[in-house]
């Protein structure tokens, strides 16, 4: 099994709720999913989710323990699609451009980046310092792909699950991963003359 797997990361930024979404909609489209959610990551579900712990890993086919950096996943032979991080820290972010990995999900990222298959990072932080510009350069340059969860105004959200949705179909679409989970500009929408 080579193409159907996909590495999901989720660390300590506010958004877990990308990374969930991400879960839900890789299941319902066949994608098999490797999770692994930073200690931080769990604090934030806390915070951000009713989901128990069990519940959240539910949604994963296959879970590791963010320090277990000898898990399959941190393994180039291990053949993936890659690897998504959402929401992606800026600590995890700063751990993937210097390469220093303390835990699993900088180092499958690291990984993903030395195997040229594709990352792809939801950062959240607003607003930014220079460190994390350069940090964001730094793994552009590297081959990642540094994905802020921004909003699209020209669906004309009128939900939270709107919003959410329409960012993680565009994430996926990096994948190959095709939903019709959201409207697509110039599919749905006139193009509005200037």
């Amino acid at each position: 099994m080579t193409g159907d797997r996909l590495i999901v990361g989720i660390t300590g930024a506010s958004g877990i709720t990308y990374g969930i979404r991400i879960l839900e909609v890789l299941r319902a489209a066949g994608i098999e999913t490797h999770l692994v959610v930073s200690p931080s990551g769990q604090v934030t579900r806390e915070y951000e989710t009713d989901l128990r712990k069990d519940e959240l890993e539910g949604l994963a086919d296959r879970v590791y323990k963010p320090a277990d950096i000898g898990a399959a996943i941190s393994s180039g032979s291990f053949l993936t699609r890659g690897m998504i991080v959402a929401p992606c820290s800026m600590r995890t972010l700063a751990e993937i451009a210097t390469g220093v990995t303390s835990g699993l999900v900088s180092r499958s990222a690291d990984v993903i980046l030395k195997e040229r298959r594709r990352l792809v990072l939801l950062t959240r932080e607003a607003p930014l310092n220079l460190v994390h510009l350069r940090n964001m350069t730094t793994v552009t340059e590297a081959g990642a792909i540094v994905f802020p969860p921004v909003p699209a105004m020209y669906t004309r959200p009128t939900t939270l699950e709107e919003v959410i949705d329409q960012t993680v179909g565009r994430a996926l679409d990096l994948f190959d991963v095709h939903l019709d989970t959201f409207p697509r500009w110039g599919y749905d929408h006139a193009a509005v003359a200037a």
